[in-house]
């Protein structure tokens, strides 16, 4: 892990929530901002412990999860380039609820709470692009409770491949809309997707199996060839 560097002030100014704010607010949200380099499996903080500001994944991904007293895990969310965590403890003066992992070699940016008090009381728009963030993620985790009690593990599993994983078309519409085949590399591994999605991995390894047996798809490793994108979109609707 390592402290702010010149490129910090990059890092900040392109990302979305800092995207309109000038160069000068750039630069001193940079000085007090920290640069943390997590490899593979690194965990960055655990359940209960303090929080101290929120984080930014600059690149990489990490995974929030949670531990049941049983020792299984239930994977919350996975967290991408561009996207932020830890906005709503820091707010409440909480401990973190999740516990952070790196699911590949990542960068991270930690904004200390401070910093970001400082910014919500200068600029009434920061507040509102910080709202609007912790909004899309509320918006994401009601969406999940109704996929896991209206929609089959087949069709949650469909919706997460078409939408999260599908590469976008060219001129950057969705590639739900193209026809024929598409090429898919998996992000993360599938027990990580597995508990993402609320399934067991024997369940999930059951529906690409039936996938496969369909001639929907082509499995292999992480790689994941859609034979038919049309078929496979009626199958989830």
């Amino acid at each position: 892990m390592t402290t702010s560097t010149p490129d910090t002030v990059a890092f900040v100014s392109h990302l979305p929530l800092f995207r309109e704010l000038s160069d000068g607010e750039c630069a001193r949200i940079a000085e007090r901002t920290r640069q943390l380099r997590l490899a593979r499996g690194e965990t960055l903080f655990r359940r209960g412990e303090p929080a101290a500001g929120t984080y930014i994944v600059a690149y990489g991904q990490v995974k929030l999860s949670l531990v049941s007293p049983t020792g299984v895990e239930k994977v919350v969310e996975i967290v991408g380039p561009g996207q932020s965590f830890g906005e709503a403890v820091m707010f409440l003066d909480a401990p973190h609820v999740v516990t952070a992992q790196a699911l590949g070699d990542s960068l991270l940016l930690m904004v200390p709470k401070e910093t970001i008090f400082e910014n919500i009381d200068r600029d009434p728009a920061f507040a509102r692009r910080m709202l609007a963030g912790m909004a899309r993620r509320l918006h994401q985790l009601v969406a999940d409770v109704e996929a896991y009690t209206t929609r089959s593990g087949t069709e949650r599993f469909i919706g997460f491949l078409l939408h999260d994983c599908a590469p976008a078309a060219a001129d950057g519409t969705s590639p739900q809309a193209a026809p024929g085949a598409i090429d898919i590399e998996l992000p993360v591994a599938k027990g990580v997707i597995a508990s993402r999605l609320n399934l067991t991995q024997e369940h999930l390894s059951r529906i690409l199996h039936d996938l496969s047996t369909l001639g929907l798809i082509e499995v292999h490793g992480r790689h994941i060839r859609v034979r038919d994108l049309e078929r496979l979109r009626q199958l989830a609707s």
